[in-house]
């Protein structure tokens, strides 16, 4: 089974290279593209990816409007903000929106595969830069539902990085319950992302801040 993707830029050249890129690899499949971010909603209702590379700076509607749409309509789309810039504003904004991962433009192409697969697979993924941002910006819930015992332990394995298969295997559960679990953590801790869960978790103490970046 690849992992199907929808690029969204809107810069043509750039979606072609990425698209041209991504295909060597097998496990990687480009399902669709798009212009600006009210394109790349209607489009991944439409084709429903695994996984989004969204752009921030586009016309029509920018990339971090189009991220907090598929994030409430399609919890099981994950987004990879690709973007060219690091301003706090930005990160937070996108990782608040619900992105899961925050690349730049200049990242290396094997480390973009990466990603992509991590993402699809539910890793919590942050650049040691983008993470200290987001440790000064991202606020943690005020009063959060009170998690369970095992919410608990999944919040924890997933802030260590650990993909839905990981913590599946780790807590010998399938990993239909590991997602309703995360599912049931995010609406607890009123957040739309795993990212933000796992800020939560490193704020809290559950796992160190080196933990949740040695990914």
């Amino acid at each position: 089974m690849s992992i199907r993707i929808l690029l969204v830029d809107d810069h043509s050249v750039v979606r072609q290279g990425l698209r041209m890129f991504l295909a060597l690899d097998p496990e990687l499949e480009v399902v669709g593209e798009a212009a600006d971010g009210a394109e790349a909603v209607r489009l991944a209702r439409e084709l429903r990816p695994d996984v989004v590379l969204m752009d921030l700076l586009m016309p029509v509607m920018d990339g971090i409007s189009a991220i907090g749409i598929l994030r409430r309509e399609l919890p099981d789309t994950e987004v990879v903000a690709l973007t060219s810039v690091l301003e706090d504003e930005k990160v937070v904004g996108a990782v608040r929106a619900g992105a899961i991962g925050y690349l730049l433009k200049d990242t290396q192409g094997e480390e973009l595969r990466r990603a992509i697969k991590a993402a699809a697979a539910g890793q919590v993924q942050l650049s040691p830069k983008a993470a200290a941002r987001l440790m000064r910006e991202v606020k943690a819930p005020e009063s959060p539902e009170t998690l369970t015992e095992r919410e608990t332990e999944v919040l924890r394995l997933l802030a260590h990085g650990e993909s839905n298969k990981e913590i599946a295997q780790s807590l010998t559960i399938g990993e239909k319950t590991v997602k309703t679990h995360v599912s049931n953590i995010l609406a607890k801790l009123g957040v739309p992302s795993r990212t933000q869960a796992a800020l939560y978790a490193v704020r809290i103490g559950l796992v160190s801040v080196d933990a949740a970046n040695s990914q």
